[in-house]
């Protein structure tokens, strides 16, 4: 795997100004269930004012994600789904961790 070149990065705190109409930032608990190899699981997390549409820019876990695919969105009215697929030949129990999300409304 090759490293990247060209790579150009801005931080600020204008870069998103006026970009979105609401944000969230979310910090849970949470204990997902064994994945089995070639398998997929989905864990849910009530985010009170959220709705379709709006996007889960950012998410983080306490604990290393062992090859796991783990993507969240929002699903449904309140609520965000965390989907995880495992592909890594066996199956995968992550312990309990602090989950953080950043979900914003775009104007």
């Amino acid at each position: 795997m090759a490293a990247a070149t060209s790579v150009v990065s801005n931080r600020d705190n204008e870069s998103f100004r006026g970009l979105f109409s609401d944000t969230w930032s979310i910090t849970c608990t949470l204990n997902s269930a064994s994945v089995a190899d070639q398998a997929a699981g989905t864990d849910t997390v009530t985010v009170p004012g959220v709705a379709l549409g709006d996007m889960v820019i950012g998410m983080s876990a306490g604990v290393s994600e062992a090859g796991l695919v783990r993507r969240a969105y929002v699903s449904a009215t309140d609520t965000v789904t965390i989907a995880t697929t495992n592909t890594t030949g066996s199956a995968v129990d992550l312990a309990s961790s602090t989950v953080k999300l950043v979900i914003a409304r775009m104007v």
